[in-house]
């Protein structure tokens, strides 16, 4: 799975971009933004609130309810972002 960070998640997590394995137990992104969080202190920090995040799943905005495989590229960024 690809991971893709945007404004200040990117800079609150350090990285752009990050490819991992999927996560045991995680089949929905509502699931793996729990994961994120429990990552690491910039993590923690970035996904603390869901309602400061939104994300799309292979280029289409997603809700937490969307499922996830292991072959998807997931951006995370902040509701509005600029150019």
């Amino acid at each position: 799975m690809k991971l893709l960070y945007f404004a200040w998640v990117r800079e609150t997590v350090g990285l752009d971009e990050e490819t991992l394995s999927l996560p045991p137990g995680v089949t929905t992104l509502g699931d793996l933004a729990l994961w994120q969080a429990g990552r690491g202190a910039g993590y923690a920090e970035a996904f603390s609130d869901p309602r400061r995040l939104r994300a799309a799943v292979n280029q289409d905005l997603a809700t937490p309810e969307t499922p996830l495989t292991a072959s998807d590229e997931v951006a995370f960024f902040p509701p509005l972002t600029g150019g």
